[in-house]
């Protein structure tokens, strides 16, 4: 079994002075990475067989599934066969999930989950996961994927292209749409995937939204994702993703002059977090 991120990490006694000052100026942090004690060779073989289950349910469970919902006008239905694809798709990586921090959920409230990403593993974590039906910012090269760019649609899944200015506004105002319509949104604020190790700077799209919806961020840490499924690594390892889902940021009666206080506040709880692993 690979060691624990206890056993194999020793932080410097300034990291709490380093993470300070990457809070305030909004800059890359970058902490200790575990790794694990399988063979690369294992490794890759994993990580191609997960890659083989994803083409295979999107191409023999979700096409026909879409066609069908698509004709019958009923895309909504595609949840649940998501779920399920999601959670087959995190098996096959060898990874399970633990969820801390649930109970401090409102079932009565809309929230803004703004994450960090280090993986493709976080993204079915944080949508099936976080215990609420949840649209989902993504990168807009998502859409050239055949099938699942299609399918992105059925299930509020929305592509933000930031080099348009003004089609990143129509994509934030369907998320504000989704939001008035019931689902909470989750948003992964560094805007790509970071290196093994990394916490990139925050964008401020996800703030905004808060804002403009008046509903409160949840900060979400997401753990040993990049380890298990980095980016640029090529592997997969079998392991325990840690989903901790923080207290809740309070954004009523704040403006956009308040982005950078909320930037702060939320980048200081999940840094803080992924330095206690």
């Amino acid at each position: 079994m690979p060691e624990t991120p206890a056993e194999n990490r020793s932080a410097p006694e300034n990291i709490s002075g380093e993470i300070e000052k990457a809070i305030i100026e909004n800059k890359k942090l970058t902490f200790p990475v575990k790794e694990s004690n399988k063979s690369r060779l294992s490794g890759k073989i994993r990580y191609w067989w997960s890659w083989f289950v994803a083409g295979s349910l999107l191409m023999l469970i979700a096409t026909p599934v879409m066609i069908v919902l698509f004709i019958i006008n009923r895309r909504i239905w595609l949840y649940p066969f998501t779920a399920w694809g999601a959670r087959t798709w995190l098996r096959a990586c060898g990874a399970t999930v633990k969820v801390h921090g649930g109970e401090r959920l409102d079932p009565d409230r809309n929230y803004v989950f703004v994450s960090n990403h280090r993986s493709y593993l976080d993204t079915a974590t944080l949508f099936f996961f976080a215990g609420r039906k949840m649209g989902l910012v993504a990168k807009r090269e998502l859409l050239k994927v055949p099938v699942f760019g299609q399918g992105m649609n059925f299930v509020n899944i929305i592509a933000i292209d930031r080099s348009n200015a003004e089609r990143a506004m129509r994509s934030m105002e369907k998320a504000r749409r989704v939001m008035a319509g019931g689902c909470s949104f989750g948003v992964f604020v560094e805007g790509t995937r970071a290196m093994p190790g990394e916490l990139l700077p925050f964008k401020k799209g996800a703030f905004h939204l808060a804002l403009q919806t008046n509903s409160p961020i949840i900060p979400v840490a997401i753990k040993n994702t990049d380890w298990m499924m980095g980016k640029r690594t090529g592997v997969a390892f079998a392991g325990e993703i840690e989903m901790v889902l923080l207290p809740a940021i309070e954004t009523a009666g704040l403006d956009a002059d308040s982005i950078p206080d909320l930037i702060r506040a939320t980048r200081s709880a999940i840094a803080h977090e992924l330095a206690d692993q």
